[in-house]
């Protein structure tokens, strides 16, 4: 049976059409509202309170809490100073990607690690030999995200400290409504945003201090739907959607590397901890990869003249299309779309892609296919540097 988050009280009644998602065994609101725009141009215009909740949410602590985070995951955790945050990917022995999320150091000997899906096994067998607790505790910790350009005029107005300071990915401890919380300048929407972690018996009252502070801030109460198109706007995968888990992956080619992911950045191989997947992740750097994730903005004309060849009008997804989507070039498929949307914003329609390395410089073109009265077509694409969306008010 599918549960409520600790944020249930509130986020139900105010589902008018109840249309729910489900999220690692919670519910979680689609949309709020009939339809998704106010809650997107929230996100983009005022601010956004997100019920994130389902979020995996692991504390490891103890004396070798940061060996065992620098053994699992490809960051160096030993160069993270207490209240800061990063963000990380973990592999398999072959350097292929498990999970991914963030790992937060609350202290010396504490850290919280977030997760897409259940990782307390491998984090207790990578734990062996070492001085270390893990604690599942994901239904412990309720987690809020408050995402856009007014989220920290509604947080100055309500915490007990000024967040004018708290750089991005840093995080802080403070009251909001007399209620104990840690923040975190950290989301999933590339905009400027935070996160809010508190006990889950004080969730409701930490929600109704923030709709209350946030009412002259246009504050809106956001779900999954409007969330998938900015996180696609960020260029941000998603697990089960962008790439398939190693753990689960039934065949290699489901399996991609942090360097196909566009997470090279994220890989550090000169660090002095030796972690699970570096010798192959060493090998790939020096050989290349295979495939690369790239963003697409698929050319509007073209698309337009496929439709008015059937007498329609342009016909494109108002949410993200979570599938795959073939790509090809000079015939042949070199590679496919996962998650696909018209971007309201930047009013061009774009993906996250897989293709072949060789086709995966800025300014390559592709074929992206389309159905058109039940035919298949397809429409010409560009490559284009990730992210689409980029303010500088996100780290501001």
């Amino acid at each position: 049976m599918l549960l409520g988050t600790p944020f249930h009280a509130r986020t139900q009644p105010l589902n008018e059409a109840q249309v729910w998602r489900r999220w690692s065994g919670y519910l979680a609101a689609g949309a709020y509202e009939l339809t998704h725009e106010r809650e997107y141009w929230a996100i983009r215009n005022a601010a956004a309170l997100i019920d994130v909740s389902p979020l995996l949410k692991y504390h490891v602590h103890g004396p070798d809490a940061a060996r065992l985070l620098d053994r699992m995951v490809t960051r160096d955790v030993s160069r993270l100073g207490v209240g800061r945050v990063l963000y990380t990917p973990w592999c398999d022995t072959e350097g292929k990607v498990i999970d991914d999320g963030t790992i937060t150091r609350l202290d010396a000997q504490r850290f919280r690690l977030t997760a897409a899906e259940p990782n307390y096994r491998w984090l207790s067998m990578n734990a062996v030999g070492l001085d270390v607790t893990v604690e599942d505790v994901s239904s412990q910790v309720a987690s809020l995200a408050l995402q856009g350009p007014k989220s920290r005029l509604i947080l100055n107005a309500c915490a007990a400290d000024s967040l004018d300071g708290l750089a991005y990915f840093r995080v802080t401890h403070t009251r909001v409504g007399g209620v104990p919380v840690t923040i975190s300048r950290t989301g999933y929407t590339g905009d400027l945003g935070y996160e809010l972690w508190c006990d889950a018996r004080d969730a409701v009252a930490v929600w109704d201090t923030l709709m209350t502070a946030g009412a002259a801030y246009g504050i809106t109460p956001t779900g999954i739907l409007a969330l998938d198109i900015a996180r696609v706007e960020a260029g941000l995968i998603m697990l089960d959607v962008d790439y398939t888990s190693a753990h689960v992956a039934t065949i290699p080619e489901q399996k991609s590397s942090p360097f196909e992911l566009n997470l090279g950045w994220a890989v550090d191989l000169k660090k002095a901890a030796r972690f699970v997947g570096r010798k192959a992740l060493a090998a790939e750097k020096t050989s290349g990869s295979a495939w690369q994730m790239v963003g697409l903005e698929i050319e509007w004309p073209n698309l337009e003249r496929l439709f008015w060849e059937e007498g329609l009008p342009p016909r494109i997804p108002n949410t993200t299309v979570r599938a795959s989507i073939p790509l090809s070039s000079l015939g042949r498929q070199v590679g496919y779309a996962s998650s696909s949307c018209w971007s309201p914003l930047l009013k061009k329609y774009i993906a996250l892609a897989h293709v072949e390395a060789a086709h995966a410089k800025p300014g390559d073109l592709l074929m992206f296919e389309i159905m058109v009265q039940h035919k298949h077509r397809y429409t010409p694409a560009r490559v284009v540097p990730l992210p689409f969306f980029n303010p500088e008010r996100k780290r501001e």
